[in-house]
């Protein structure tokens, strides 16, 4: 790989991922359909960013929205094949940061 040259569709693919809170999003939708309340209480996010991330990663093919015609309406989200396929690359940054980061209570700067 030339480094000296990126590839369009690796800087593409770097973009998306590394847009705050869509990592985590992936991360938490890798255990199944989720409701937006879920998502939103489970990683802290407010509901217009959650929104606004949903909304990019669906465009992107990433995520999907099925809306159940309750009362109240029910709407989940779940990852799409194409979402599901970074399972391997969230299972290595998850195997990645227990080896080589601390929990934010055991970094030695924080014992000051």
């Amino acid at each position: 790989m030339n480094k000296s040259s990126i590839c369009p569709r690796f800087e593409k693919a770097i973009g998306l991922l590394s847009k705050r809170w869509t990592g985590l999003i992936i991360y938490h939708l890798l255990d199944g359909q989720q409701r937006f309340c879920t998502i939103e209480s489970a990683i802290g996010i407010s509901g217009k960013v959650l929104s606004d991330r949903l909304k990019d990663m669906e465009k992107e093919g990433l995520v999907k929205r099925d809306v159940y015609p309750e009362t109240p309406v029910r709407i989940e989200y779940s990852l799409t094949e194409k979402g599901r396929s970074l399972k391997p690359i969230m299972d290595e940054i998850e195997k990645w940061s227990h080896a080589w980061l601390s929990e934010e209570g055991d970094h030695p700067a924080a014992a000051k």
